[in-house]
């Protein structure tokens, strides 16, 4: 009977090992059939290198911009206005959750503002905050904190009325408040739900610092993709595309491999 069970666990596990290879396999597969397929339209004159360019003119471009020293400004700009926004976000974001969540009076107040809020397109609050705070960094890095801060402390205040109410009622009659409530039971519960909206959080940030950085950016990753599309260098525009992937992936990356640590730590 051990035998066999040992045997199906290993034939399970071969097969989430199988599956995982084929997704990665697919993955990467589709991403390179896309490139070579907008290589071979760019040079076969199925599409317009100068309006779409190429795979092949975007490294050429990125490598020349990388020997110059130009395009470094430009990435340490962004990703630094990206991570300062996302602290401020994670920081504030929980500090109103927790405080809706000691105070219920005040959370049934604010929540049809929150909603509100959380559902104007940010991209209509940016040139308000550029007459409000001026074109400098501080407005960019208030442009990421708009596009996600309000949903983040919408989705944490649900997740913190959702902790264990039996847990919650033991700690109340043993004698504990609020504060013990909250330390003990809530917070500790809620770690996953942070690191899960952290995980959107930083994808929402770095849109809303591009934002930012397309009206009042002299520098950024942004201000070369409206720069590009002015002078008609569409090359940096679509680099400038394809680094914000990159560093979309990365940061989210990053945030999943601390949620996996945490993740198989606790469990």
């Amino acid at each position: 009977m051990m035998s066999e069970i040992s045997y199906h666990q290993q034939q399970y596990i071969r097969h989430q090992k199988r599956e995982k290879k084929l997704v990665l396999f697919l993955r990467i597969f589709i991403l390179l059939f896309f490139l070579v397929l907008w290589e071979i339209s760019a040079r076969t004159g199925l599409i317009d290198s100068f309006i779409f360019s190429s795979p092949v003119m975007i490294w050429h471009s990125f490598c020349s911009m990388c020997r110059d020293g130009s395009i470094f400004p430009h990435l340490s700009v962004t990703i630094t206005e990206t991570l300062v926004s996302f602290l401020f976000v994670v920081v504030l974001g929980a500090g109103m959750a927790v405080l809706l969540w000691t105070c219920p009076r005040l959370a049934k107040i604010t929540e049809p503002y929150l909603v509100v809020l959380n559902s104007l397109p940010k991209s209509a609050l940016a040139p308000l905050l550029i007459v409000w705070l001026g074109a400098n960094e501080r407005t960019i890095v208030v442009a990421g904190m708009s596009v996600a801060i309000f949903g983040s402390v919408i989705n944490l205040h649900s997740g913190f009325c959702q902790a264990d109410p039996e847990k919650l009622k033991l700690i109340e009659t043993l004698g504990g408040h609020k504060k013990e409530k909250l330390l003990k039971i809530v917070l500790p519960s809620s770690v996953p739900l942070i690191l899960s909206v952290m995980k959107v959080n930083i994808g929402l940030c770095l849109v809303g610092v591009i934002i930012g950085e397309f009206i009042g950016g002299r520098e950024g990753l942004g201000y070369m993709i409206i720069y590009g599309s002015q002078v008609f260098k569409l090359d940096w525009l679509l680099m400038s595309i394809c680094i914000l992937c990159i560093i979309a992936v990365l940061l989210y990356a990053i945030i999943s491999l601390i949620e996996k640590w945490y993740l198989k730590k606790t469990g």
